[in-house]
């Protein structure tokens, strides 16, 4: 794999580019799962106009960056590539993308689950949800806690 694996951007991004740049001339890959996440119109039982992300540059991607190599040391992939939009969006946007790919199935599917847990929960990133009682600060949740918990790393969040 060539190419950048971490991409913090304000553009929106094609998923369809993003896994062939990945999977781009190595006959290895037998498997390529992603994972696309969207902004949702509700939360906590409110309605959302819209959700503003931001982050701390350099210190973002140096922490993907190491979830990444913990994703190489743990499973048997080829690559990885993740994206997460910062700045303001709207529902129906996408807000971020994980790749994986690898020989089987099996190891792609159990990296990118893993990437997005690690991700929900350590990645430093800030979201406000613009809703009609008013802007808020997006806590995170102890479920997110308990899903990272499952791959034998402790997060305290809540």
């Amino acid at each position: 794999m060539s190419g950048a694996r971490v991409s913090i951007q304000t553009a929106d991004f094609d998923l369809a580019r993003e896994v062939a740049a990945l999977r781009a001339g190595d006959s290895r890959v037998g498997a390529v799962c992603s994972f696309v996440g969207t902004v949702r119109d509700r939360n906590d039982g409110s309605d959302v106009a819209s959700m503003e992300l931001e982050h701390y540059p350099g210190m973002t991607e140096k922490s993907i960056e190491a979830m990444i190599d913990e994703a190489h040391r743990r499973f048997d992939i080829l690559g990885a590539r993740v994206i997460h939009r910062v700045g303001l969006l709207q529902p129906l946007d996408q807000i971020m993308m994980v790749a994986v790919i690898s020989a089987h199935r099996g190891e792609s599917f159990e990296a990118c689950e893993f990437l997005m847990d690690y991700l929900k929960t350590q990645a430093p990133f800030w979201k406000k949800e613009q809703t009609p009682e008013g802007a808020r600060w997006v806590d995170a949740r102890v479920a997110d806690d308990a899903a990272l918990a499952r791959w034998g790393i402790t997060a305290s969040n809540v």
